[in-house]
């Protein structure tokens, strides 16, 4: 868990601004396309996200994030808050009602398309990455009646196999389907090594009885829909189930879409209660507001015939200390930085910085533009060096009469892409380098909201007040930059770690703790530098109060040729534990943590990694990591993240170490969803900035990594031709 932009309010903000679409399914109260607790066959569509809200009085809360990864394939995970009871046991001899926080995963994969006279077919899984409450694998199958009603009929296992179940249909084939294992929750289990969640129980999977559901879905009108169901789930009154009021497997409800990307759902469930739902949906496909606001680029300057005849410039007329003038001058109006130019009577080298355009090649483009206004005529290619964080990104040759000729024709982009050549940025040598900027000094203050999410006390803790930030660019490769942060909370229960049932110390999960005395907090503070090794290495040292829990240095080196889909990084850290204050100090502990401590008592620590990374292509990135986390345990992070053109980036990951799934607790290996979403995504106008969001199952302490802001890879990747190639599309815009 981290403490971002609250993702729930933010997707919840898009969705209600979100472009006009087509009806698609309607959702579940657990967040998945279907009926009421029954799923469909049905898709949304590719891309689309959904979140859902959903309440009932003995089923609790539930918080779902579904995400249509293909157009057959969704994935979901959600949070719930419900009452369970229990039975006596060993572990737990005097059982009460109480509280229980569940997460789960779900993947569903429509088999078949619906046709004239064929259903559409899906397979899935519930809970399948989870404690297994509600674990539950199925078939389904939905058909269209005319265009306002669907019809479903599913078979199910596990939780979905119990309500008048039969023997399983499998058994024909092998006895192995006869029977499901029991599944057994770590907390009230006299077993400790069962039942920690996020495990897969394959030895259950469409395992035991079966039975049967069946439902449909009426479109009464545009906004409204009709639901009834026969639920083959009905929640026995055994130990480890939320404590549902069940008296009938009949269920019905209706969906109000109130406007496009939002939907309202009510229900009568279970023959005893009234639920409720809603459900926010977008696309991040479809742009939230108007495009275009961009300001209109600058016109190509075309040359006359005998301009582009010249064969040499003349310096006398045209110094090149008033073409480099003029060059700064205009690019400053687009938001680009003037770095440095080398002039020679064919060819004109401009390395630039970009600080408005998402896209490098956007960026590339208006300078482009900018340049055919002043550089001399007898100039005949444009070499382009775009800049981030003083670092030459990649080098792209332009033939200058390309520009020219290319500007308002179709097809534009295809033929001044084919037209360019793409390599590494070439040496400084040659390079006439404006002076670095004055050291500049920037600032600002403003409201925040934080959210902790999933920290194993409650689905949420929120904090909101003030936030003060200052950088100061010493010179383009050495920045300083701090944030600190007053709670409008004021003081709050402060917690001292946990007692963990194990050797390691609480590397992450005390996190939910820090800063909780009320009085502001520093979030960070660190100097970051920032160099080219060789045309193809870059590094990076950043040293401070690196983030919320740790301070010390952290070094970095990646090896990144510009048209190679494959990036190899090292990275090696050494940090120190702060105190939960957030103040300058450090955290002392008493017992000794896997042998690390310093004479003082500080818990400090050398993590390191190195990385993997790989451009799929169609947008899809994959990163590996391999080495040594913050609690000194051993493993690996896999990671997938899909990007679209217009800046969105959704992906998952998880992390396996040699810390065992006892010792890890519940959750068993860490996982979870990131999302990154640019601002120019609903602002409609320029901008490089994002706001990110991770969601956990649960934060733990194994496989914990160190947050570092302004990581290589990240840095360099938009001047890397798979991600010029990506948005070039942009380059005359």
């Amino acid at each position: 868990m981290r403490r971002l932009v609250g993702h729930t309010a933010l997707l919840t903000m898009l969705a209600s601004t979100t472009a006009a679409q087509d009806n698609g399914p309607s959702y579940t109260v657990f967040g998945t396309p279907g009926l009421l607790e029954m799923p469909t066959a049905e898709s949304a569509a590719p891309n689309e996200i959904a979140v859902t809200l959903a309440y009932s009085a003995t089923g609790g809360y539930r918080t779902s994030f579904t995400y249509q990864l293909t157009d057959r394939l969704s994935g979901s995970f959600r949070y719930g808050v419900f009452d369970q009871y229990g039975q006596p046991t060993t572990a737990n001899p005097d059982p009460e009602n109480f509280e229980t926080f569940d997460r789960s995963f779900d993947v569903q994969y429509r088999l078949t398309n619906e046709s004239g006279y064929i259903p559409a077919i899906a397979v899935g899984m519930r809970d399948f990455l989870g404690t297994g409450r509600y674990s539950s694998e199925y078939i389904v199958a939905s058909k269209s009646i005319g265009s306002d009603l669907v019809v479903t009929a599913g078979l199910g296992w596990g939780r979905m196999g119990q309500n008048n179940s039969f023997a399983n249909p499998l058994g024909v084939v092998t006895d192995y389907f006869d029977d499901r294992p029991v599944y057994q929750d770590r907390e009230f289990s006299d077993d400790p090594t069962v039942g920690l969640g996020g495990q897969l129980s394959t030895n259950q999977w469409f395992r035991g009885d079966a039975a049967l559901f069946f439902g449909a879905e009426y479109q009464y009108s545009e906004k409204l829909g009709f639901k009834a169901e026969y639920s083959s789930i009905n929640y026995p009154e055994e130990v480890f189930n939320p404590a549902v009021d069940y008296a009938s497997p009949l269920n019905f409800g209706l969906s109000y879409r109130y406007k496009p990307g939002i939907e309202l759902g009510a229900s009568y469930m279970y023959g005893t209660e009234i639920g409720l739902r809603g459900t926010f949906i977008l696309n991040p496909t479809e742009r939230a507001t108007a495009s275009g606001l961009d300001p209109a680029p600058a016109p190509v300057r075309v040359r006359t015939a005998d301009q582009r005849a010249a064969a040499t410039w003349d310096r006398a007329r045209q110094p090149e200390a008033a073409v480099r003038k003029g060059l700064g001058d205009l690019l400053a109006i687009e938001g680009i930085e003037l770095v440095g130019l080398e002039i020679t009577d064919r060819t004109a080298r401009l390395r630039y910085e970009n600080t408005r355009y998402r896209s490098e090649a956007q960026a590339m483009g208006r300078a482009a533009r900018m340049m055919t206004q002043v550089i001399p005529p007898s100039v005949q290619t444009f070499i382009m060096e775009p800049v981030q964080a003083g670092l030459p990104l990649s080098q792209v040759r332009l033939p200058r009469d390309q520009i020219e000729s290319l500007e308002n024709t179709v097809g534009a982009s295809a033929a001044i892409y084919n037209a360019a050549s793409f390599g590494q940025a070439g040496v400084a040598a040659g390079l006439e380098s404006l002076p670095d900027p004055d050291p500049r000094f920037r600032w600002g203050v403003g409201p925040y909201l934080a959210l902790t999410v999933f920290d194993g006390s409650g689905p949420l803790n929120a904090d909101v007040g003030l936030e003060a930030m200052a950088e100061y660019q010493v010179n383009r490769n050495l920045i300083v930059s701090g944030r600190v942060q007053q709670t409008a909370l004021g003081e709050r229960d402060a917690l001292n770690f946990f007692d963990n049932e194990n050797d390691y110390v609480n590397v992450r999960s005390d996190q939910a703790y820090y800063g909780l005395s009320g009085d502001p907090v520093l979030t960070s503070l660190y100097g970051a530098y920032y160099t080219r090794v060789t045309p193809e290495i870059y590094g990076r040292v950043t040293a401070g109060y690196l983030e919320k829990m740790y301070g010390g240095v952290s070094t970095e080196l990646l090896w990144a040729p510009v048209a190679s889909r494959l990036a190899l990084g090292a990275e090696v850290d050494y940090v120190m534990l702060r105190d939960q204050d957030m103040g300058f100090g450090f955290a002392k502990y008493d017992t000794l943590a896997n042998d690390e401590r310093v004479e003082d008592g500080d818990y400090s620590t050398v993590t390191g990694h190195l990385s993997a990374y790989y451009d799929i292509g169609r947008g899809y990135q994959a990163q590996v990591d391999v080495g040594r986390y913050l609690a000194g345990d051993y493993g690996a992070t896999f990671a997938l993240d899909r990007e679209y053109e217009n800046g969105w980036k959704i992906g998952g990951y998880f992390t396996l170490t040699d810390m065992s799934s006892e010792d890890f607790g519940e959750g068993s290996f860490d996982k979870g969803i990131r999302i990154t979403i640019p601002y120019d995504y609903f602002l409609g106008t320029p901008t490089r900035n994002t706001t990110s969001t991770v969601l956990q199952s649960l934060a733990r302490d194994g496989g914990a990594k160190l947050q570092v802001n302004g990581r290589l890879y990240e840095t360099v990747r938009s001047g890397q031709l798979s991600d010029l190639t990506d948005t070039w599309g942009r380059f005359w815009r």
